[in-house]
């Protein structure tokens, strides 16, 4: 009797080396902020990773796509989205009080800040479409979460708020204040009193918020 030959499966494809993906991430992340985008090419970042740079492009694609991805990784480590978490039995004023004291951190970091300085810098070689990047995958992520939980706050009847879009970004511009630009400008002295001012301008930010849209 002939034997059938038997024929060996093929399963769904090797599966992406996570750690090479995460090293190559790390890399670019170091990178783009030390030589800004114009600066960094995928050789450098293959070269700091450890890894080929055919390996770089087998998981990114391209320069754009890798740069959008460290973006998105950072951000989602940063703020995910249980940052933006509402809890109706909570009181409003403490919901908002730790998203704002956490976003007025992270707007302040030092290594954010150099990544803002990096991006400013490849805009004003006339690569706009890197601060697009930055744009889509960072703040306009982090207003999108801020409306929905004001606009849960609101259905719950904890705010009176007409226009939530509007207001989400009012309440952002009140937890900034001016903190940002001075670190940007080095202007950051001490790290102590800065650290304090930090936290006051955000716990200011949001009475003052609350003054304008706490139901009456």
């Amino acid at each position: 009797m002939n034997s059938i030959p038997l024929t060996k499966a093929h399963g769904p494809g090797r599966p992406k080396d996570m750690e090479k993906r995460a090293a190559i991430l790390e890399a670019a992340k170091a990178l783009f902020i030390r030589n800004a985008f114009a600066g960094t090419s995928m050789d450098a970042i293959a070269a700091e990773a450890g890894v080929s740079k055919l390996t770089v492009y087998s998981h990114f694609g391209d320069k754009d796509n890798l740069f959008r991805e460290v973006i998105r990784a950072r951000i989602q480590d940063l703020l995910p989205e249980e940052t933006y978490s509402f809890d109706p039995n909570a009181d409003i004023s403490d919901i908002l009080n730790r998203v704002a004291q956490i976003h007025a951190h992270l707007d302040c970091d030092p290594e954010n800040v150099g990544t803002f300085r990096a991006i400013l810098s490849d805009c004003r070689q006339g690569n706009p479409r890197y601060g697009k990047l930055m744009w889509e995958e960072g703040p306009m992520r982090t207003r999108g979460l801020m409306e929905r939980l004001l606009q849960q706050a609101v259905d719950a009847g904890k705010l009176d708020i007409p226009d939530v879009s509007r207001a989400s970004i009012q309440l952002m511009s009140l937890i900034k204040g001016d903190m940002m630009m001075r670190r940007m400008f080095g202007c950051a002295d001490c790290v102590q009193t800065y650290a304090k001012e930090i936290e006051e301008n955000a716990r200011a930010g949001v009475v003052m918020f609350l003054r304008a849209y706490a139901p009456r």
